[in-house]
């Protein structure tokens, strides 16, 4: 892995224009991994737990926000319209 870190220093040194790019591309990558990790940790129809909670989308309360992004959308206003299971 050193040697990887090398090569990029190397290229930077040589090329300063370069650097752009690596903030633009690591940027992107960080992004991409936190988005990911979130969605695997917070939405709903995900189960990680398949013993203990094997349906998580029943235990979501109706005014709870699992989007990342609600254009429009008031949650705290929202009423129960599913039944219980």
């Amino acid at each position: 892995m050193s040697s990887f870190f090398g090569v990029v220093a190397k290229q930077i040194k040589s090329h300063p224009a370069l650097i752009p790019l690596f903030i633009f591309i690591s940027g992107g990558a960080t992004m991409s991994v936190l988005a990911l990790t979130r969605a695997a940790l917070k939405n709903p129809d995900v189960s990680w737990d398949h013993k203990n909670n094997p349906e998580p989308w029943n235990q979501m309360k109706p005014n709870q926000q699992y989007k990342l992004l609600a254009v429009n959308m008031d949650y705290s206003k929202l009423k129960k319209d599913r039944p219980d299971f």
